[in-house]
C-alpha cells in the first residue's frame, strides 16, 4: 500500500486517543466520555484505511466522508473531556489541533474528489 500523509495522521492520532483515555479511565475512573472518544478517535484512521479498498469512487468518498463524520465527533468529545476538568488544556490544544488538521486534509480530499467526478 502506498504512503498517505492522511493515514499516517489519523493513525498517529487514534494512537493518541488510545493512549489518551486509558490514561484517564486509570487516573480518574471515567468511562463513558472516553469510550465516545475512543470509539470516533479510532474510527477516523479505520474509515481511511477501509477507503483504500472502496468499490470505486463514490464508495471511497462515502468512507472519507464517514471519517469526517468521525473526526468532528472527536473534537466534540475532546471539548468535552477538556471543559468538565478530565484532560489538562495542553493535552486538549495538541489532540484538538491534531484533529484539525485531519480534518482538513478529508474535506480538501473529499472536495478534489467530487470536483473530479
Amino acid at each position: 500500500m502506498e504512503k498517505s500523509i492522511l493515514r499516517e495522521k489519523a493513525k498517529e492520532f487514534a494512537k493518541s486517543i488510545v493512549f489518551l483515555t486509558k490514561e484517564v479511565r486509570d487516573k480518574q475512573k471515567e468511562n463513558v466520555l472516553t469510550n465516545q472518544l475512543l470509539r470516533s478517535g479510532t474510527s477516523i484512521g479505520a474509515n481511511i484505511h477501509e477507503a483504500q479498498y472502496a468499490h470505486g469512487s463514490a464508495d471511497f468518498v462515502s468512507k472519507l466522508e464517514i471519517a469526517l463524520k468521525e473526526c468532528f465527533e472527536s473534537e466534540y468529545w475532546l471539548e468535552l473531556l477538556f471543559e468538565t476538568g478530565y484532560i489538562p488544556e495542553e493535552t486538549y490544544k495538541k489532540l484538538h489541533s491534531e484533529c484539525g488538521v485531519i480534518r482538513r486534509l478529508l474535506i480538501s480530499s473529499c472536495t478534489t474528489l467530487k470536483e473530479t467526478r
